[in-house]
């Protein structure tokens, strides 16, 4: 049987997508920063005939992150499935929230992705949940650069995003740059990190693909009750990444299935 782990699972998209999996026959480990609320997703899913296996899961959290890998490794000799759902929208613009928001979303899909990665077996998949918001458009044309260079590195997208939070901090981030959005720039990384991640695993002889999908605007309580479309329309894409089958795409963002044209 399959292992997948989904981030950030016991809401929302990350909920809808540990229930699609569930459904398909792979067994769902439920990543939830908040333990009570974690089992408590599990509890509704079990009334639905629904079994998954929650687990404390803080992505911004290293040794939380650690602590899941061992307990994968011990409870289940490895991992399938990697799903990089967890992510916060924080109100408001400043060094803060660009420090947060930064932590969470790019660097926390990066933390969960390095430690599981040795754990994946043969046909693993990788997923990076999005958003319409990583366009890299909204970045200066230098920027967009940098971040669609082909040969761009980890250690070089680290840089630039950390970049980011300190040309915030120093209040200089519109001259060089940067929009006044955390969140877009925390996917416009995720983005970028999904291209490097498939470069690293070009000669991995376990065909593990690595790609991103952006679910669209959802209801859910980042989303708000006016958007269009439902959970699970937005977890329809994760999902079919994270089942792809053998020659499935790499390196790509998509949307409805389809290589989003941002």
């Amino acid at each position: 049987m399959r292992i997948a782990v989904v981030s950030g699972g016991n809401r929302g998209i990350g909920l809808e997508i540990c229930r699609q999996l569930a459904r398909r026959g792979v067994h769902v480990v439920l990543g939830s920063r908040d333990e009570g609320r974690g089992n408590a997703a599990a509890a509704a899913l079990r009334e639905q005939g629904i079994s998954v296996e929650p687990r404390r899961l803080d992505v911004s959290d290293e040794r939380s992150v650690k602590e899941l890998a061992r307990a994968l490794a011990a409870d289940h000799g490895g991992v399938d499935i990697v799903v990089n759902n967890a992510g916060i929208a924080m109100q408001g613009f400043n060094a803060e929230v660009a420090r947060n928001t930064i932590e969470v979303n790019f660097f926390g899909a990066l933390r969960l992705t390095s430690e599981l990665l040795p754990l994946m077996r043969a046909e693993g998949r990788i997923v990076m949940v999005t958003s319409g918001l990583g366009d890299r458009r909204s970045v200066s044309e230098p920027l967009q650069a940098q971040f669609g260079e082909a040969a761009l590195t980890r250690e070089e997208l680290v840089q630039l995003m950390r970049k980011f939070v300190s040309d915030v901090s120093a209040g200089r981030h519109t001259e060089e740059g940067w929009p006044s959005s955390a969140y877009a720039v925390s996917k416009i990384g995720l983005n970028a990190l999904t291209g490097v991640l498939a470069r690293e695993l070009e000669g991995d002889r376990r065909k593990i693909l690595c790609n991103a999908a952006c679910p669209g605007w959802v209801r859910t309580d980042m989303g708000g009750a006016r958007a269009p479309r439902s959970v699970e329309e937005g977890a329809e894409t994760p999902v079919w990444l994270a089942l792809l089958p053998s020659g499935g795409p790499q390196g790509g963002v998509f949307r409805d299935k389809a290589p989003a044209h941002w």
